[in-house]
């Protein structure tokens, strides 16, 4: 049986990669434009969950017959929301909050089947951080590798020296819970095995 069409509510080139990983190419890629301030007193789950449903729900309002998956990652550090940093200044800034610290990664996924159904879930993954030099901080604002990433950093690159454990999802800290997505495409309905090798 063939499944409708696919579309990845993301430019993101890191999730495009990860459902690749996992055999699942998805016949287009639309970036979903939403407002993404958090709102005043948001919780960092919610406004991750908020962020992928609005997502979904833009890009579906022009795929229609589609399966449409968005997604958004959040890191914080308790109850405060570590925002992509938009300067070198302000990804120092997100490196010394997270150094020493224990912070979670929260995945917000979201998938509007062909019929128009929404259905979402979030996952929650901790990370703990080594204590940083300065050094160490400096020498990975230089490399450039923390722009347009959740918390300044990238798990998947050179930060990988900084993590002392994780519990929980990794493909959830680099941008796609991957277990939880295809759970929730299959129980919407999406036969993603029949991709797989093909």
């Amino acid at each position: 049986m063939t499944n409708p069409r696919l579309v990845l509510a993301s430019a993101s080139p890191r999730r495009t990669a990860l459902l690749a990983q996992i055999g699942l190419a998805p016949d287009a890629v639309h970036a979903a434009v939403i407002d993404e301030a958090p709102r005043p007193g948001e919780a960092p789950h919610a406004y991750a969950l908020r962020l992928a449903v609005e997502k979904a729900r833009a890009v579906a309002a022009r795929e229609s017959g589609a399966f449409v998956l968005a997604a958004d990652t959040v890191v914080a550090c308790g109850r405060r929301i570590v925002l992509k940093p938009a300067t070198s200044d302000e990804a120092r800034r997100c490196l010394a909050l997270l150094s020493g610290r224990r912070h979670r990664v929260h995945g917000g996924i979201a998938v509007v089947t062909p019929a128009g159904k929404l259905a979402s879930r979030r996952v929650e993954t901790a990370v703990l951080f080594k204590r940083l030099t300065r050094d160490e901080i400096d020498d990975y604002v230089a490399s450039g590798e923390w722009r347009d990433k959740a918390g300044g950093y990238a798990v998947q690159g050179l930060a990988a020296r900084f993590v002392r454990g994780i519990v929980g999802s990794y493909s959830n800290v680099v941008g796609l819970p991957l277990y939880e997505t295809v759970a929730l495409l299959v129980g919407q309905g999406y036969t993603p095995a029949a991709r797989f090798g093909r």
